[in-house]
């Protein structure tokens, strides 16, 4: 199984993310969805596995400076078309293993999360 951290190469968070991951051995691929980007179907897919509020970083900077009628009343389509316009707007990281997500970083769950994998 291929695991995969979504995120952005400068956050903080996604730098504690990735050191603990390599600190633990956990052989992993990065997405940067700044640089690559990010596709509908995949962020439909994460909201389908942990809900569209999860996703979407409403305490980070690009999502405070929207103008107030663009926060107001989100459904989950106005949320996926913000971070498909502005993936800073996505919560980080978000870590793939298989069909599992973990959102945001917290050393507890990462190691929850790790230890349920199957092993080869």
């Amino acid at each position: 199984m291929t695991i995969t951290i979504h995120g952005i190469r400068n956050c903080d968070t996604m730098k504690k993310a990735r050191a603990w991951l390599d600190a633990h051995g956990v052989a992993h691929a990065f997405h940067d969805y700044k640089v690559a980007g990010i596709d509908r179907a995949t962020l439909e897919g994460w909201a389908r596995k942990v809900g569209w509020e999860r996703l979407l970083n409403r305490a980070g900077t690009t999502f405070r400076k929207l103008p107030d009628n663009q926060k107001q009343d989100l459904t989950e389509t106005r949320a996926i078309e913000l971070m498909l316009a502005q993936p800073s707007m996505i919560r980080r990281p978000v870590l793939g293993l298989g069909d599992r997500l973990v959102v945001g970083f917290d050393a507890g769950d990462y190691e929850s999360a790790i230890a349920s994998l199957p092993r080869d």
